[in-house]
C-alpha cells in the first residue's frame, strides 16, 4: 500500500538531496529519535548526511555508512566550540547549492527573538538552543529544510516553514 501523500512529499524531498545536514536535541524524545531514523532511511543512496558530535539526533545522524561528522573538539574548547562545530556543518551543507537540504528536530519551541539569518553572529547568540540557532542559519543562507517538532510545538512566524505532514507525536514541517 503507498504512503500517504504528505508522507510520500517528505520521502521525496529527502530522497532528492545529496547533502544533508541533520541536526536537533541531544535528549530526544522516542518520538523524535524515530522521525529522524525514518528520515535518515529515506536518504538517496550515495547521498552525504553532515552532522556533529552530540548525544540525540546527532547519533542517530551518524549512524548512516555515509555520515561526515565534524566533532567540537577540531573547533577549539568551551560551549563556543560547539557553535563554530555548528557553524561550520551548515556552511559546508549549504555549499552544496541545490542539492543541498536540512533536516532538524529541535524537540522544543524555538528560543524567543531568535530569527533565520546568514549571520552565525546573529544565530549563535546566546539563545540556548543550537538546534534552533543552526536551522535559523541553514535558513538564513537559503538551505531548504525539513523540520519535525513534537505536537503541540509549531515553527514561529515568519520562518517560512509550513506544514507538510502530521502525525500523532509530531509533524514535519517545510519551506
Amino acid at each position: 500500500m503507498p504512503a500517504p501523500p504528505p508522507v510520500s512529499a517528505v520521502a521525496g524531498l529527502l530522497r532528492s538531496a545529496r547533502v544533508v545536514g541533520v541536526s536537533g536535541s541531544r535528549a530526544a524524545s522516542p518520538g523524535c529519535l524515530r522521525a529522524v531514523t525514518w528520515a535518515v532511511g529515506q536518504l538517496a543512496s550515495g547521498a552525504t548526511v553532515v552532522t556533529g558530535c552530540a548525544s540525540g539526533i546527532d547519533r542517530v545522524a551518524r549512524g548512516v555508512p555515509s555520515a561526515l561528522v565534524f566533532r567540537a573538539s577540531c573547533f577549539g574548547r568551551g560551549r563556543g566550540s560547539f557553535a563554530r562545530r555548528s557553524t561550520a556543518v551548515v556552511r559546508h551543507v549549504a555549499g552544496a547549492g541545490s542539492s543541498a537540504l536540512w533536516v532538524s528536530a529541535p524537540g522544543r519551541a524555538c528560543p524567543r527573538g531568535l530569527v533565520p539569518s546568514p549571520s552565525s553572529s546573529a544565530c549563535f547568540a546566546g539563545f540556548g538552543s543550537g538546534s534552533w540557532a543552526s536551522l535559523a542559519l541553514a535558513l538564513g543562507l537559503g538551505v531548504p529544510a525539513l523540520v519535525w517538532l513534537p505536537s503541540g510545538v509549531t515553527p514561529p512566524q515568519g520562518w517560512g516553514l509550513g506544514l507538510v505532514c502530521a502525525g500523532r507525536a509530531g509533524a514535519w514541517w517545510g519551506t
